[in-house]
């Protein structure tokens, strides 16, 4: 990157995604691909005295709501996005080759799709000089864009047509830095790996899907590296397209009493307690879905929960409810009907509260006889399994509990978080004798005298 160019790379380590913010060199700046909660990427610009002027979308995005209308309403920013048609709200389209002065910089699109069908890479030159490359979901760090976001019968033209992609990619000088959207952490990639950013030269010769020998080779690759995503992504497509509301200056939870909660979850609300699983195992609602509020919040509340049933929260007072409405408004929840006032200490329900064991690996060790559910992604699991094991991700597991025979359960992932959300998924569904993990597998392996299995 030259000296004297200023790209602050803005990260979510929950959804995996990067947002660029780019001096323009007279009190302007550039953003590229922004997510829905602009609190962060405002904060550097202001940090920096800009005012942005720009918001650019390579992609219509599936895996977050955009917040170019944020930028747009809180800085009066212009709207760049690839031309697809009608939307909801005003936009600047660009089209393949289209060029556009932006301060002291000029932007170029370049049709790349694959990811999405009007996918558009942007290259960033000062006068003749080419500067880089913002790829978004096409070119990224060792891996691509998935092409199955849009429907079953386009993943493979999409496949094809990101192949072509890369290829038109790989024309650009081995200098040229890459700035991608989608890295580590996104279920966007079709990979993971731990760097960010790169360069053309860097991804030529150490990409895999760039060492493939031919199209068909390279498909195939693509497409065996795909793991499973949220169903959510199939809706927001629609919301980026129609036009997200503006969210401003987001407020707080409202405050609920334990009747105005039990009144809620009759009409069909769902409660998500968003505390740290050993405080949801010590006391929670009976039938709360535990999701700890942590990076990844984002993507599994809108995977495990129902975006047309209203959220009651429940909180530890240390959480921010301003984070918690940001995060839930990432992935389509505008509207959260509250959180119960003064937290699990207020609540009387009727049956009381209910708990599910944590335990430590040497808390389990025992002969009895248990059925050991894993949680875990598909890759995690097959990199590292206790033998034995019954593997069905979280994602699927409330529609996929006839596949568990009746007894205990030992609920395992990574660290407990999401295997204590399967555990309230599988409390809320009438099973019981339910023990949660609190490590990683090798854990409960190493006190059996086990090998993790691995898968081929």
């Amino acid at each position: 990157m030259p000296s004297d160019l200023t790209l602050v790379p803005v990260i979510d380590e929950g959804l995996g995604n990067s947002t660029y913010l780019l001096d323009l060199g007279d009190g302007q700046a550039l953003v590229l691909d922004p997510e829905r909660d602009v609190r962060q990427v405002l904060a550097e610009a202001r940090r920096h005295g800009l005012r942005i002027a720009y918001a650019v979308e390579t992609h219509m995005h599936a895996d977050f709501i955009s917040g170019v209308r944020e930028l747009a309403d809180t800085d009066g920013a212009t709207v760049l996005a690839p031309e697809v048609g009608p939307r909801g709200f005003a936009v600047t389209g660009m089209n393949d080759g289209q060029r556009i002065a932006v301060g002291s910089f000029t932007l170029q699109a370049l049709a790349t799709p694959g990811h999405s069908p009007e996918h558009l890479s942007y290259l960033l030159y000062e006068g003749d000089q080419l500067l880089g490359v913002f790829t978004g979901g096409s070119l990224m760090v060792g891996t691509a864009g998935r092409t199955d976001l849009v429907s079953p019968e386009q993943t493979v033209p999409l496949a094809r047509a990101q192949y072509h992609s890369l290829q038109l990619l790989m024309e650009l000088p081995d200098d040229t830095p890459v700035w991608p959207t989608h890295g580590a952490g996104s279920f966007c990639s079709s990979g993971v790996g731990g760097d960010r950013v790169s360069t053309i030269g860097k991804e030529r010769a150490t990409n895999p899907l760039l060492q493939v020998g031919s199209e068909d080779a390279f498909v195939e690759a693509l497409l065996g590296s795909l793991g499973t995503f949220p169903d959510y992504f199939l809706r927001l497509g629609e919301v980026n397209r129609s036009g997200p509301a503006i969210l401003g200056e987001a407020g707080g939870l409202a405050s609920l009493t334990t009747d105005e909660v039990q009144k809620l979850v009759a009409d069909g609300a769902q409660i998500v307690d968003v505390r740290e699983a050993a405080d949801f195992a010590d006391a929670h609602i009976p039938g709360a879905l535990s999701i700890t509020l942590r990076p990844v919040f984002a993507t599994w509340l809108g995977w495990l929960t129902d975006s047309n049933r209203p959220l009651v929260i429940v909180r530890a007072a240390n959480q921010n409810p301003i984070d918690i409405v940001w995060e839930t408004a990432k992935v389509g929840f505008d509207t959260v009907a509250g959180e119960l006032g003064g937290g699990m200490d207020e609540w009387t329900g009727p049956v009381g509260s209910e708990t599910v064991e944590l335990v430590e690996a040497e808390q389990l060790k025992t002969d009895t006889p248990v059925t050991i559910l894993d949680i875990r992604q598909a890759g995690e699991f097959a990199t590292g399994h206790v033998p034995g094991a019954r593997h069905i991700e979280l994602g699927t597991l409330a529609h996929s509990l006839i596949e568990l025979p009746d007894g205990p359960v030992v609920v395992m992932c990574g660290h407990g978080e999401r295997a204590m959300g399967a555990a309230s998924i599988l409390e809320a569904a009438g099973r019981t004798d339910i023990r949660v993990l609190a490590g990683h597998p090798a854990d409960y392996a190493r006190v059996r005298g086990e090998e993790l299995q691995t898968l081929r």
